[in-house]
């Protein structure tokens, strides 16, 4: 079932949202070589908890922390550890908050100093191709527009789409339907309502679109061990303009005139 949200539910989830974009930002403070993920999940554990939020990952389905950190080859669901971040990792950090009963959800995927140019335009695009979806996230559409928006763009570039992973609706809790592959044809699939809160995250691969689960049960790792690229925003559907609930701000002030920014210009949507 889906479940519409009035405006006062939006803004508990976008209040929600702010949190998390300033426990991302926290987080990215941190990032760099010689610091363990481990480090960094408690940094946002912290901060969310300090800020009267819960981690909405820690504890669902016995996910063991606050951050999904997934570095270079791994696609989503990677456990913080002892690994040091080094020169020439990418590395996506995932999160979601549960504040005044409603959940907010975001990824971003960061540069460790210099990488090649090749990694560097696949975050470019990955991010590009989150704003491309988001601009078909309206009343009216159909899920598949917004899949096809995503897919179109990244696959012009030579880029793979996950399929087995999606976006997905959230509110009271962090998955509900619908689901939102980052996949899809246009003009298919469930009518997008005025009042829907999703979450869209393209998972897009350097190589091939084949994935592999890890012995842990969580960590989702490309079948070709290229890199993948991750970014998620969480949006309300609206007439005319999705409305964005979580926000990147507060990580781009952090980030800003330094290796770890991600800058987007104009978008080209097929």
């Amino acid at each position: 079932m889906i479940y519409l949200k009035s405006d006062a539910e939006i803004e508990l989830i976008k209040i929600s949202g702010q949190v998390l974009g300033k426990a991302h930002a926290e987080v990215a403070k941190r990032i760099r070589p010689g610091v363990t993920t481990k480090e960094l999940d408690r940094v946002a554990e912290e901060y969310i908890r300090d800020n009267g939020g819960i981690p909405s990952f820690k504890g669902f389905n016995n996910f063991p922390a606050a951050l999904c950190i997934s570095v270079n080859e791994t696609v989503v669901h990677g456990f913080p550890s002892k690994y040091e971040l080094k020169e020439g990792d990418i590395i996506s950090i995932d999160c979601g908050v549960k504040l005044n009963g409603y959940h907010s959800d975001s990824a971003y995927t960061y540069p460790i100093g210099e990488i090649s140019q090749e990694v560097r335009d696949l975050l470019i695009r990955t991010k590009q191709s989150l704003y491309c979806g988001i601009e078909k996230a309206i009343e009216g559409n159909r899920i598949g527009d917004i899949g096809y928006a995503v897919q179109s763009h990244v696959e012009k570039f030579g880029y793979s789409v996950v399929r087995e992973l999606v976006g997905h609706g959230l509110g009271k809790s962090l998955h509900e339907s619908p689901e939102v592959p980052n996949y899809g044809k246009r003009g298919q699939g469930v009518k997008l309502k005025e009042g829907m809160v999703i979450a869209i995250e393209p998972m897009v691969n350097l190589g091939k679109k084949n994935i592999v689960q890890e012995r842990d049960g969580w960590t989702i790792r490309t079948a070709d061990r290229k890199q993948s690229a991750h970014y998620e925003h969480s949006v309300a559907i609206r007439k005319g303009q999705a409305e964005i609930l979580t926000t990147f701000q507060y990580i781009e002030e952090v980030t800003a005139n330094t290796s770890l920014m991600i800058e987007v210009n104009e978008v080209t949507i097929a």
